[in-house]
């Protein structure tokens, strides 16, 4: 199945994950607001979920992926096979479930540190310092139950079933709103906060038996026996822990990025750090759908191209990535940066979410959103390295890029606050995006064509277009954007259809939707084997 086609499998169920989450922090924002309370939420969520990012999403696909494709399918010629496969599986579960489990107890115990280290300030406010611990308690044991869920979409993915995995986070969004429901249930007319956080973190640790229970299911279904033997480190196991190591810091900037952004955001006054949190949400929408869809989806199918050699179809399928993310994520971000204050007032302010908190949460999006382009090309270009088994270049440039991040806040956190820490993390972003491509052209792994330049142009000259009409369409509407909900609905409609209609009305008649890509993407090679049949094989 072509790129397209996995591409839309991933996006589309990670869309709705996204609208679940959406609505989940516009809930969360009404009934906590910019508080206490939230900010020791926000916290204890980050840390699992950033460890998951960092370790299970991160370091473990990538590298787990290449080889258990290469047990599955075979390599340079050598034949794969199932038992192959299903016995690296194993034994890699056998060793990860001990490892989860040690690292999940030690933090646990070490959360009172833990929370020093990215938090001290909150020492400075009574009760939220203790708040944070308990609640990261309650969170923690999310980490050891969706990397096992990371495992098991990694195996999925790598026989093209990407369906389940890209499903599995609309489960945890379900949980969570669950979990502010029968929180504002208890609370009910007062104002105790701490009952709703309370059934909160508790959904958060429930959300990850629930992903792994559907995931187990969804692998028995694929044909897959997996099961936990006594641990041993055979020479496979100990190469996928060798890749593991760079891997966890090179493809996990971002992540890294958060906390370090969440250290920063602690020393700011009270609300920062979930203002930038729900904010980062707006900033998530089309990286989700769009970076995380290329990112799953080109790995196998990269890492297939490389393994038996075929370097043009390699470059031919990175080129049609890179064209595909910014064909969305260009007009995505400019209509972000300049719409910001129309979707902060209308979907979030309420409740206990004031217009104030609304307002600095726009300019926070502004920022934020002047890097997505670069958060989803870097999805883009690290499966270049990845499916060479090449996870030690990206580590120095996520490692150039971090101290970069960091010298920047050091600078601007105290003279522009969150708005500056934010723009921090866009410029660090851009930065390693730029380090990838240079390294991948001069290897010769990956090179921009005439073409690609030309589409490029084009996207951005529709994008302009785009970002004209919103710019004057904007102030024409404010006073509906915190009216009435009927007011607040129609006026983004007519906000994204316009903007929508302009842009891709330019980028058709420019040339920047090119009719033949689709062919590309779609289309199966002329000869392919049986195996390739079983490869390509999509539920």
């Amino acid at each position: 199945m072509g790129l397209l086609k996995n591409v839309g499998t991933i996006g589309g169920l990670t869309a709705v994950s996204r609208v679940f989450g959406f609505a989940r922090d516009i809930m969360l924002a009404r009934v906590l607001g910019a508080g206490l309370a939230a900010d020791a939420f926000q916290l204890a969520f980050t840390l699992p979920n950033t460890f998951r990012r960092l370790f299970a999403e991160g370091a473990f696909s990538v590298a787990f992926v290449p080889l258990y494709s290469r047990a599955l399918h075979g390599n340079d010629g050598s034949p794969g096979s199932e038992e192959a496969a299903e016995r690296f599986a194993n034994d890699v579960l056998s060793v990860f479930v001990w490892v989860l489990l040690g690292f999940t107890a030690l933090c646990m115990i070490a959360m009172p540190g833990i929370v020093w280290l990215l938090a001290r300030e909150y020492a400075s406010v009574p009760g939220k310092f203790e708040l944070s611990v308990f609640l990261s308690r309650l969170t923690f044991p999310y980490l050891g139950l969706v990397s096992l869920v990371a495992m098991l979409s990694g195996l999925l993915n790598a026989r093209s079933r990407f369906g389940p995995g890209a499903a599995a986070p609309i489960l945890l969004n379900i949980c969570l709103i669950s979990g502010i429901l029968i929180g504002h249930h208890l609370r009910g007319d007062t104002t105790n906060d701490v009952v709703v956080v309370y059934a909160l973190s508790s959904a958060v640790a429930l959300s990850g038996a629930v992903q792994l229970a559907y995931m187990a299911w969804e692998t028995r279904r694929a044909g897959v026996r997996l099961k936990v033997t006594a641990p041993r480190l055979t020479p496979e196991v100990r190469r996928l822990g060798m890749l593991i190591l760079p891997a966890t810091f090179g493809a996990g900037i971002y992540q890294i990025s958060q906390l370090v952004d969440t250290f920063f955001a602690t020393s700011l006054p009270q609300g920062s750090l979930t203002l930038l949190k729900l904010a980062d949400r707006l900033n998530q929408m089309p990286l989700g759908i769009v970076g995380i869809a290329l990112g799953t989806a080109i790995l196998p199918m990269l890492s297939r191209h490389i393994h038996t050699g075929e370097t043009a179809e390699a470059q031919r399928l990175q080129g049609n990535a890179f064209e595909i993310a910014t064909l969305l994520t260009l007009p995505a971000a400019a209509a972000l940066a300049v719409c910001a204050p129309a979707f902060c007032t209308a979907f979030f302010v309420g409740g206990k979410f004031t217009a104030a908190d609304g307002a600095i949460m726009a300019n926070i999006v502004v920022a934020l959103v002047a890097g997505l382009p670069a958060y989803v090309i870097v999805k883009v270009l690290n499966p270049g390295f990845f499916a060479r088994e090449d996870t030690r270049t990206p580590v120095w440039t996520a490692l150039a890029s971090l101290i970069f991040n960091i010298a920047i806040n050091l600078y601007v956190v105290e003279r522009y606050g969150i708005v500056g820490l934010a723009g921090a993390t866009a410029a660090s972003a851009s930065l390693n995006c730029l380090l990838l491509y240079a390294i991948l052209h001069r290897r010769g792994w990956f090179r921009f064509t005439a073409g690609l330049f030309g589409k490029l142009a084009r996207q951005l000259l529709a994008t302009a277009a785009m970002t004209a009409v919103l710019w004057v369409l904007m102030p024409l509407m404010e006073s509906r954007y915190g009216g009435p909900w009927l007011d607040r609905i129609w006026s983004l409609t007519a906000l994204v259809a316009a903007g929508g209609a302009v842009f891709f009305a330019a980028a058709f008649a420019l040339g920047a939707l090119d009719k033949s890509l689709i062919g590309q993407l779609r289309r199966r090679r002329p000869a392919r084997t049986k195996a390739d049949d079983e490869i390509l094989e999509v539920e």
